[in-house]
């Protein structure tokens, strides 16, 4: 690939770039020794190691347009627990937005997993407060270890931002995303127009029970059900983290020996993994609701097999993370404070193109 020390050419099958050595540690948050060996296909670099430098790399390939930028440097560490669908629209909205936001050069640095424990959470919230960060933006389960790491890495001066479910027990600076309570409501009150009186079986999906985003989704999705639907009982399957088979598990243990199934909430993702365990069970509720209009919501939204999709403006809540981290270095003033999105109801007649 004739490589050398600080001026690094990488090929790929679409098109060269060049970065130096420095740019790419600085990217992925480790030496610049590390990053040689890396591309060098050098031993002694673990996996992991080896995947965030190639991660960084593709994330620099991403920011070129804000490389060549002058203004202060805010590296943005982005950490999401989420399936890959979710997280692809977070990077691309990020992405998206920032050229725009001319107060600083922001630098996000990508990690995404689709399932992780506390203990891996707090772990990687950790290596950023050790090797620093200008500010974290996070999507992650409200748990006490997590809590307790959100405020260690405030109390280093590190805001952090909470992206679609909020860790209101933390100090952190703000939240981000869709107002969960109102979105259940919106699903409740859309639900009970289209089943009305009818009496039988709702099934709710959640990709996690301490996601707190899809308790509050919960919460107000059946405070509307028991004023304006009472006949309709509701079947929580949580825990499937959003991706195929733990979703399918779960949905299947939920519906075991239900006949009677109308209507279907699923705030948690996996929908085709839903919607298969439907059509095996021979489930045909009169209306399903979904969030987020991902490409594979879009797709089962235009097949008719989802009805309604509550969605949120993605570029906004990223737009709103950067500019919060960037209030806490004293190079934005918020007017009016940072607020969640306003819910959107999406049908096949309405999609954003």
């Amino acid at each position: 690939m004739g490589l050398r020390w600080g001026d690094i050419r990488i090929n790929t099958p679409s098109m060269t770039h060049r970065f130096p050595v420095k740019e790419i540690s600085r990217q992925a948050g480790v030496g610049p020794a590390t990053v040689d060996r890396v591309l060098h296909g050098r031993a002694h670099v673990s996996p992991q190691t080896r995947a965030r430098v190639m991660a960084a790399i593709a994330e620099l390939e991403g920011q070129e347009g804000q490389l060549a930028a002058r203004g202060r440097r805010l590296f943005v560490d982005v950490v999401v627990e989420a399936p890959r669908r979710f997280s692809a629209e977070v990077q691309r909205a990020s992405e998206a937005v920032l050229p725009a936001i001319g107060i600083a050069v922001f630098r996000p640095r990508f990690l995404f997993q689709e399932v992780m424990g506390e203990t891996e959470i707090v772990d990687i919230l950790e290596r950023i407060l050790k090797r620093g960060s200008n500010g974290v933006c996070l999507k992650a389960r409200d748990l006490p270890g997590v809590r307790d790491a959100v405020d260690r890495l405030v109390a280093a001066g590190i805001p952090v931002v909470t992206l679609v479910t909020d860790i209101p027990g933390s100090a952190r600076a703000a939240y981000l995303g869709v107002d969960n309570l109102n979105a259940g409501r919106t699903a409740g009150y859309l639900i009970s127009e289209v089943i009305g009186a009818q009496v039988g079986a709702v099934l709710t999906t959640r990709s996690q029970e301490s996601f707190f985003g899809e308790d509050e989704r919960a919460s107000g999705f059946a405070e509307v059900l028991a004023t304006r639907a009472p006949g309709l009982r509701v079947l929580d399957a949580a825990g499937g983290g959003g991706v195929p088979r733990g979703t399918s598990d779960s949905v299947e243990a939920a519906l075991e020996g239900v006949e009677d199934l109308l209507a279907v909430y699923s705030m948690g993702g996996g929908n085709e993994a839903v919607l298969a365990v439907l059509e095996e069970g021979r489930h045909v509720p009169n209306v399903y609701i979904a969030h987020d209009l991902d490409s594979v919501n879009r797709r089962l939204l235009a097949e008719g097999r989802i009805n309604f999709l509550l969605n949120h403006d993605l570029k906004q809540d990223m737009r709103g993370v950067f500019l919060a981290i960037a209030a806490h270095h004293r190079l934005y003033q918020a007017k009016d404070g940072f607020r969640p999105s306003v819910v959107q109801v999406l049908t096949p007649m309405n999609v954003p193109v």
